[in-house]
């Protein structure tokens, strides 16, 4: 397998995940009461479907078009949890997400093969990222009146399980065309030496 075949499969895994979080933002922002939240989840769900246009142009630059998947990350969560029953489960599965989501980008940025053109895109949709956990805080924060802060803790704890589950079995899965997840020593140790 090429690298090239790892980039396509990776970024069109990553534009249906972006998809899947517009579908999913655009139902929860139509049930919502008008208010800042609302508007907020609009943008929200306008942001993913934005990232995924991104990543479709990304991969037209880089000379292809993205293959069908047949799953994104986001179903791993569902499969494990189910789909949450109100707006503050939305609201901590989405901050679970976002911040695996941000680690994971760093993590591909980090690594030095990364095409100057990915690496663009990755900046553009890290800037939503960082702005999308901000308001999901600011909401969960404001939600502990009504649910109890202690009980918002306890669910993004069981997310944040859940996470750990589903991120570890899609590097399982999916790990070897992923070579920025390696470590630098495990680089290092790959990578001959001049002698």
């Amino acid at each position: 397998m090429t690298a090239d075949d790892n980039d396509r499969w990776l970024l069109s895994y990553y534009r249906v995940s972006e998809i899947n979080g517009a579908l999913f933002f655009g139902r929860v922002a139509r049930i919502m009461r008008p208010g800042y939240l609302q508007s907020q989840v609009t943008h929200h769900f306008a942001d993913e479907a934005a990232h995924s246009s991104y990543w479709t142009s990304c991969m037209e630059d880089l000379g292809f078009y993205p293959e069908k998947q047949r799953a994104a990350y986001q179903d791993r969560y569902f499969t494990a949890l189910g789909v949450p029953a109100n707006l503050m489960e939305v609201m901590a599965i989405t901050l679970v997400f976002e911040k695996r989501v941000i680690g994971h980008y760093r993590r591909h940025l980090a690594h030095p093969d990364t095409h100057p053109r990915i690496r663009q895109t990755i900046e553009r949709i890290m800037l939503d990222e960082r702005r999308h956990v901000k308001y999901v805080r600011e909401a969960l924060d404001e939600m502990g009146a009504r649910y109890g802060a202690e009980f918002v803790s306890r669910t993004l704890e069981r997310y944040e399980e859940a996470d750990e589950n589903a991120y570890g079995g899609f590097v399982s899965e999916f790990g070897e065309r992923m070579t920025f997840l390696e470590s630098a020593v495990e680089l290092a140790a790959r990578t001959p030496t001049a002698g």
